[in-house]
C-alpha cells in the first residue's frame, strides 16, 4: 500500500446535550456518566468512535467493530465472513482460495467455527487495511480463536480522551418509564411490562480532544480523503444517529490544527476554554465559550502550524473564525472543514 504522508493533528470537538443521556453507566442504573466532586458530565470515546462507525457505515463504507446481518459476531467471525466474501467475488482469485473460502463459508452458514488456520492463510494486512476505514482511522486488535492463538495488531492513529462537560451540570430526577412487549404462554398470547429509570441532564456543553498521529498514520495507510471523511463524520454523526435517549445531542465546534511535522502538539485544547457562565445552563443561547487563551496559544505555534480547519455552528458564541482573523499570523491558516456543496 503506497503511504501519503501525513503530519501531525490536535483536535477540539465540542457537542452539546439538552435533556438527554449523553452516555449511560451501566454500573449505576444508566445514568449519565458523572464525576460528582466537580459536578462534570463524563462521555467516553467509545461512544464517541460509535458514533463515527456508524455514520461511516450508513455511507456504505466497510467497518470492522460492526454487526454482520444484524449479528453480533466476535473478531475471528468478522474476518471469515469479511475475508471468504471478498475472495468469492473477486474473479481475479484463483480456484484454489475461492475453494478455501467456500469452506470457511459453509462453516460459517452451518453455524460451525471456521478453522483459524485457514482464516489466517487467506489474509493479507495490507486488504485488511484497505478494507476498514475504521481499522485505518482507530486501529484494532483481532485475535483469531484457534490452537496458535494468532491476531493482528494496528495501533490506529486518530485517539481521543474522554469527553467531559466544560460547565457543571445537574442531573433531571428521574421518572418510572415501562415498556410493553408482546409474549407467548402455551394458551394464548400475552402483554409483558417492564420497568425502568430514565436519566437525563439538563445541559452539558461536551468538549473532546483528539489527535492525529502522522507516524501511526503511515502503519495504516491513512489518507487525507480518510481524514476529510472522518471530519464530515465527526460534524455529522450525533443528530443522525440519535436514539430515543440521545435526541437533544448537537454538534457546535470542530478544530484541527495540522501540523507542518509529525512531532508537534500542542497537547489538550480544552485547557485553553472557559465556559461563562458555568452553572445553571439550559441552553447553548445562555453561554459564551471564551477562546482568548486557546487563539494566544495558536499564536504561539504559528511557525509549526500548517493548517487550521474549522466548523462551528452559528448559534454558538462567539465566532472562532472571526478571532482567528483578527490575528495576521494565523487568518491565513484558516480552513473550512466541510467544505460548501460537501454537506
Amino acid at each position: 500500500m503506497a503511504n501519503e504522508k501525513i503530519n501531525n493533528s490536535d483536535i477540539l470537538f465540542i457537542y452539546d446535550a439538552r435533556m438527554c443521556n449523553p452516555n449511560g453507566d451501566p454500573d449505576d442504573e444508566n445514568k449519565p456518566r458523572m464525576d460528582y466532586e466537580t459536578e462534570t458530565n463524563l462521555v467516553s470515546d467509545v461512544r464517541l468512535k460509535r458514533y463515527i462507525r456508524d455514520y461511516l457505515e450508513d455511507k456504505d463504507n466497510l467497518i470492522f467493530v460492526a454487526k454482520v446481518d444484524e449479528k453480533t459476531v466476535d473478531s475471528t467471525q468478522r474476518l471469515a465472513y469479511w475475508v471468504s466474501d471478498k475472495i468469492i467475488k473477486d474473479p481475479k482469485e484463483t480456484d484454489d482460495k475461492k475453494k478455501k473460502a467456500n469452506a470457511i463459508k459453509d462453516a460459517l452458514d452451518k453455524g460451525r467455527s471456521p478453522d483459524a488456520s485457514k482464516i489466517v492463510e487467506l489474509i493479507e494486512s495490507n486488504d485488511l487495511l484497505q478494507a476498514f476505514i475504521d481499522v485505518r482511522l482507530f486501529g484494532a486488535t483481532m485475535p483469531i480463536k484457534g490452537e496458535r492463538g494468532e491476531s493482528f495488531t494496528f495501533t490506529g492513529p486518530v485517539q481521543f480522551n474522554w469527553g467531559y462537560s466544560l460547565n457543571k451540570v445537574s442531573l433531571v430526577e428521574s421518572s418510572t418509564i415501562s415498556s410493553t412487549f408482546a409474549g407467548r404462554t402455551r394458551e394464548q398470547e400475552e402483554e409483558y411490562g417492564t420497568f425502568g429509570k430514565d436519566y437525563r441532564v439538563y445541559y452539558s456543553l461536551i468538549a473532546f480532544h483528539g489527535i492525529i498521529s502522522g507516524k501511526r498514520a503511515g502503519h495504516t495507510g491513512l489518507s487525507g480523503d480518510d481524514i476529510r471523511l472522518f471530519q464530515k463524520s465527526l460534524i455529522n454523526a450525533i443528530p443522525l444517529q440519535a436514539t430515543r435517549s440521545k435526541i437533544g445531542q448537537y454538534p457546535r465546534l470542530f478544530i484541527r490544527v495540522q501540523y507542518k511535522d509529525q512531532e508537534t502538539f500542542i497537547g489538550d485544547l480544552r485547557r485553553y476554554l472557559e465556559c461563562d457562565p458555568k452553572e445553571g445552563l439550559r441552553d447553548i443561547g445562555e453561554l459564551q465559550l471564551k477562546m482568548d487563551t486557546l487563539v494566544k496559544k495558536l499564536k504561539d505555534y504559528k511557525d509549526k502550524i500548517d493548517k487550521i480547519y474549522y466548523w462551528q455552528d452559528k448559534e454558538l458564541r462567539p465566532d472562532f473564525s472571526k478571532l482567528i482573523e483578527e490575528e495576521a499570523d494565523l487568518k491565513n491558516k484558516l480552513e473550512e472543514a466541510i467544505q460548501k456543496g460537501d454537506k
